[in-house]
């Protein structure tokens, strides 16, 4: 008998299934596979999640959805008793097929969760150990399974890496995880959980920090696992596009309380409450002309053939040495961005992103091509002659949590580049630091927070104060809302647009969200392998891509409801 054989005798046994739902929470259920009732969750006195209650039906998919903070993750982990031990503290009623769970002692819980009850974490550089291969600690999930050797373990293992689509198992399994992609390591955590063929499976945000293309090629693997194996699935995002065309059934959370359940497409049609209103009309897959009236203003210089061009590259070339082998980043990129506009580069991890602003701010030098930044050349200037330029040309990094120093103020922050380029005496500076705040929407009461004290939304609306205060030309974007809810995302993208048009800015948007890159940009370039394969604005691209590349970016695009698997 085959290990993967060998398996389906542990697995529970499955109930009919009825019709996919959120099945109400009185009375008996017998097809309900998981079933809560009343679950309320406390972290020393402050209850964070109240009175929740929602089923899941035997290979069934149902969706958490909601901003950070609304409880979604200290749902998942009180369903697994994952709480942090003496702080947090779950009450109410969960059973699982039949069997109340929430108050089992761990001795008795500890076998379920693994075997019958599997999770992926979201982020798999911090789940997976990193001083031990992947093969190591696919050991442990694999001595999960009961009735096989070391030597079926190792072969199910890899059996289980070809499953959720790893082209080479044995390199996988050999590897340490900073030797494997970010997409790869999500893959080998699916594997893990799916490995001992569990009731449920869990996951929570499996896709948040993932290009749109592996983003879709994880959801289906979840989605084709659910099938093939009669795997149930909660999902926890905070995307509702994601939610809508994956699940069944959403259950919408706002500050740890239930504010809409129900069957996905009326939920996602009709929202009735005002959150899932709001969430809907954030997403910008869903409303791609949110912003048209202010984008107009940057379309209407991109259209003018007066318009200066204030950043032009020409035929660019970087390559880089490893191990004795030559590896070209970027290959004769060329792209030319009018001032006053948004030009985004899009194109999955590698595709040479990166790079191509590095060199733009004068952080690498190309091997061949110009670089000039408004008209002024970047290529062969000394670091004292750059330092003037970067002036003009600012960043805002991609995690505002790791780019502002968490020891300093909201005031030095904002206020550091006016004292490293000397500008103005302390009272001119203090002046133009608050209005850099106000013109992010900040007021002067935060200036005396330290970063550990904002939300993401002000951090990085300090990040962007911090990149204006020097009254730059340029301001390139590094994914700069990738870490942030789609709500608070909004509220970002309104600045900077706004910002561009009262301002005239140039912006660089680098970015693998499509969607976002059709509400903010006017031009774009998609790059693949150091390349600009296609180029054009937004409509062009979004409207009539040519290359087959860039279809396939755009097809990754979640749309909602009416396609879940």
């Amino acid at each position: 008998m085959a290990p993967q054989d060998r398996l389906t005798t542990t697995t529970l046994t499955r109930h009919p299934l009825p019709a996919p739902g959120v099945a109400p929470t009185d009375g008996p259920h017998p097809a309900a596979l998981l079933r809560v009732e009343g679950l309320s969750v406390a972290y020393g006195g402050d209850e964070v999640v109240s009175g929740v209650g929602f089923t899941v039906a035997a290979g069934a998919s149902l969706a958490l959805i909601g901003e950070s903070g609304s409880g979604k993750s200290t749902i998942a982990r009180a369903l697994l008793r994952l709480l942090p031990a003496g702080v947090g503290r779950a009450s109410g009623r969960v059973e699982f097929d039949g069997r109340e769970v929430l108050g089992l002692p761990e001795r008795h819980f500890r076998p379920l969760r693994g075997r019958t009850l599997g999770f992926v974490p979201q982020d798999p550089n911090s789940s997976l150990n990193p001083v031990r291969t992947i093969g190591m600690q696919a050991q442990e999930a694999a001595r999960l399974v009961e009735g096989i050797d070391a030597g079926e373990r190792t072969d199910l293992v890899l059996e289980t890496f070809a499953q959720v689509g790893l082209t080479d198992p044995r390199r996988a399994y050999d590897a340490y995880p900073h030797e494997l992609s970010g997409g790869m390591l999500q893959r080998v955590l699916i594997g893990l959980a799916v490995l001992p063929r569990p009731s449920l499976l869990v996951a929570d945000e499996p896709t948040s920090a993932l290009d749109v293309t592996i983003q879709k090629r994880i959801l289906d693997l979840l989605s084709g696992l659910r099938e093939s194996l009669g795997i149930s699935l909660l999902l926890i995002t905070h995307d509702l596009a994601i939610a809508a065309e994956r699940a069944e059934s959403l259950i919408v959370l706002k500050d740890g309380v239930v504010q809409e359940a129900g069957p996905t497409a009326s939920v996602f049609a009709r929202p009735t409450s005002a959150y899932a209103r709001q969430l809907h009309a954030d997403v910008p897959a869903l409303n791609p002309d949110r912003y048209a009236d202010l984008r107009a203003v940057g379309a209407t210089r991109a259209a003018d053939p007066s318009t200066p061009v204030k950043i032009e590259v020409r035929g660019v070339t970087k390559t880089f040495g490893t191990d004795g082998n030559r590896i070209t980043a970027v290959n004769g990129v060329s792209f030319a961005v009018p001032a006053g506009t948004t030009h985004a580069l899009v194109g999955e991890s590698g595709s040479g992103k990166t790079t191509a602003i590095r060199l733009l701010l004068g952080l690498e030098q190309p091997d061949v091509g110009r670089i000039v930044v408004a008209g002024e050349e970047l290529h062969g200037r000394s670091h004292a002659s750059l330092r003037g330029v970067r002036r003009h040309l600012q960043l805002v990094y991609q995690n505002p949590f790791t780019s502002l120093d968490p020891t300093w103020r909201v005031e030095r922050l904002v206020r550091e580049p006016l004292d490293r380029f000397a500008i103005g005496d302390k009272r001119e500076r203090s002046q133009l630091v608050r209005a850099a705040l106000e013109s992010v929407g900040l007021g002067e009461h935060l200036l005396s927070r330290k970063p550990s004290a904002l939300s993401g939304g002000q951090r990085q609306r300090v990040a962007i104060a911090r990149a204006l205060v020097v009254r730059p030309d340029v301001i390139v974007l590094d994914e700069p809302t990738s870490a942030l809810d789609v709500s608070v995302q909004a509220d970002i993208v309104d600045v900077l647009l706004r910002l561009q048009a009262e301002l005239g800015l140039t912006y660089v948007f680098v970015s693998h969200d499509l969607a976002l890159v059709r509400q903010l940009a006017h031009t774009v370039s998609v790059m693949e392998r150091g390349r600009i394969v296609e180029h054009g604005t937004v409509t062009q691209i979004f409207d009539d891509p040519q290359e087959q590349y860039t279809r396939t970016l755009l097809d990754s695009i979640p749309v909602g409801a009416g396609s879940a698997s």
